[in-house]
């Protein structure tokens, strides 16, 4: 466990201190832990604190209280991942409304190439249910594979059952503490779920899945997947907002279509109308979108294609798309690179004709 661990912990503890608010934070006193040991006269400096969250900063009550959480996540086997960590996921650092801590159960590499979400309404129909089947069925054919869902009823358990079955790796975003699941009823195929993959919470022990946690919970969903795909959908729902977050932090987002009149299809059939999901068939759409079909084909054919250029930073991208067309998030991930600088790069690139950008925010050398 990382030594900010405990910092990091604390500041979500802290009234008034949101994510963005402790990041904030962080970066202007240059960790977790400094932002404890700060003289109250700099902490009233910083934009956005005052009074009021000064004296909390520096009450010694809320690292008491994450030392707690600590020893409580020790004794259930329960991995706490801070914002820094390198095993904390990637795209998701990215979202600007990132957890500051992840509690996590079991274990899988959040950032494996691929990560899709299939979200749905929990009243999923047989028509449903083998949508979801087969898809996670023909997606499993790509072995840098991750599922990710809500464990809820309907197209999300559905969605990990399968995964299980079939032996993919699969992660279960909970809207309660880890101590707890919910529903009750998915316990054995969450457990299940732990042998090749995780459950994962933003919330300490003993947090109960009220209303407003579920919305917070679609978040990380959506954050933490290259697409969301919707298998069905009613008009209102979780999984639209899970669909619209989505959208907001520029994921592509994919629809399966229903029968017209079908209730349990109505919130796809919005989506696909207002061009806000891609109306998709099969996984093989999916594999088309995302360009993860066309990867095996990208590699290079031989070792003479080089490019050597003056830029660190493009030298960087130009050794990671050597490999084969990749996702601005992971490429990101792999350089280190951050999404804003990466960006600029990548255009740069763009335009001295080096690199093309194609459907599905991925990259790729033009190697014509």
């Amino acid at each position: 466990m990382h030594k900010e661990t405990p910092f990091y912990i604390a500041l979500e503890l802290i009234p008034g201190v949101g994510n963005v608010l402790a990041k904030h934070l962080v970066s202007y006193c240059g960790s977790a832990e400094r932002v404890f040991t700060m003289p109250k006269g700099k902490l009233l400096k910083i934009p956005q604190i005052g009074e009021v969250l000064a004296n909390s900063i520096r009450a010694n009550q809320f690292l008491k209280e994450a030392e707690g959480e600590i020893e409580k996540a020790l004794k259930n086997n329960i991995e706490i991942l801070t914002f820094n960590d390198k095993a904390y996921p990637q795209r998701l650092r990215h979202v600007v409304d990132a957890p500051l801590v992840i509690y996590r159960k079991g274990e899988t590499n959040f950032n494996t190439d691929k990560v899709v979400a299939i979200v749905g309404t929990r009243e999923a129909t047989p028509y449903g249910i083998d949508l979801t089947e087969q898809l996670v069925k023909n997606l499993s054919a790509h072995p840098d594979l991750m599922i990710i869902s809500g464990l809820a009823y309907g197209i999300d358990i559905c969605a990990h059952r399968k995964c299980v079955e079939l032996g993919v790796p699969t992660v279960g975003v909970m809207a309660n503490g880890l101590d707890l699941v919910y529903p009750s009823a998915h316990k054995n195929i969450a457990q299940k779920m732990l042998e090749n993959g995780a459950l994962i919470s933003e919330n300490r022990f003993g947090t109960k899945p009220d209303a407003p946690k579920f919305p917070k919970r679609n978040r990380i969903i959506a954050g933490m997947a290259d697409v969301v795909i919707l298998v069905e959908a009613k008009k209102k729902g979780g999984a639209l907002i899970t669909a619209e977050l989505g959208n907001s932090y520029d994921r592509e987002v994919c629809a399966f279509p229903g029968e017209v009149y079908s209730q349990t299809s109505e919130g796809c059939h919005n989506l696909i109308k207002r061009h806000k999901a891609h109306l998709i068939t099969s996984a093989k759409d999916v594999d088309e979108l995302m360009n993860w079909d066309l990867e095996e084909s990208a590699q290079p054919k031989s070792n003479a294609l080089r490019f050597q250029m003056e830029d660190e930073n493009e030298q960087k991208v130009v050794d990671v798309l050597l490999k084969g067309n990749d996702q601005i998030d992971r490429i990101s991930y792999k350089t280190q690179i951050p999404i804003g600088a990466l960006a600029s790069v990548l255009l740069s690139l763009e335009f001295a004709g080096l690199v093309k950008c194609m459907p599905g925010k991925m990259y790729g050398l033009n190697r014509g």
